[in-house]
């Protein structure tokens, strides 16, 4: 999981200073007021959800689902001042500090948003997919399971609102600082 983490942040600083956007993790100053305005959004989108789930456009649900998990990782990296522009990277940073003991984040959420590339492996990610890139306008398995995702996303909001409103710094692991990739 470090040489993920680091091999992040060492491609983003790479892209960085070759004048591209990075596809990766970019050490920054930590922001307290992005770490809150991220937490705001995630609650926004739950109130999407239902607003789509009474306007009958399932279809968008499970993409709202899938940012309000991703919107509280980027609250907490936030946090720690990395900007991410990367889920895979987003997922790897997440896994480390929770490794490090350094967040209490359930791993069910960083599963949620973390991409597979093994085909059998299934995630949020594959689910928002399917929902907007599909041609249905209507999905059957979005109804069977709202209840429960939805209580998924508010534990996962109430969690992440932990770690933004916490007092503690919550800086990154010196490991991460001083090695190489």
């Amino acid at each position: 999981m470090k040489k993920e983490v680091i091999d992040c942040l060492a491609g983003a600083l790479k892209d960085e200073k070759k004048g591209k956007k990075h596809k990766g993790l970019l050490i920054v100053s930590p922001d307290q007021r992005a770490s809150e305005r991220y937490m705001i959004k995630a609650k926004k989108n739950l109130e999407l959800c239902d607003l789509y789930k009474e306007m009958g456009y399932d279809y968008k649900i499970p993409e709202e689902w899938f940012y309000t998990l991703y919107y509280c990782a980027l609250a907490i990296l936030s946090k720690f001042g990395i900007e991410s522009r990367s889920q895979r990277c987003t997922a790897a940073f997440l896994r480390y500090v929770k490794e490090k003991s350094l967040i209490e984040f359930k791993d069910e959420f960083i599963d949620r948003i973390t991409v597979h590339s093994v085909k059998e492996k299934r995630s949020d990610v594959d689910e928002r997919e399917t929902a907007r890139y599909g041609s249905s306008v209507t999905i059957s398995e979005v109804e069977s399971k709202y209840e429960h995702m939805m209580s998924v996303c508010r534990r996962a909001v109430s969690q992440a609102e932990e770690i933004v409103y916490s007092k503690n710094d919550f800086g990154i692991p010196d490991q991460l600082m001083t090695s190489g990739p």
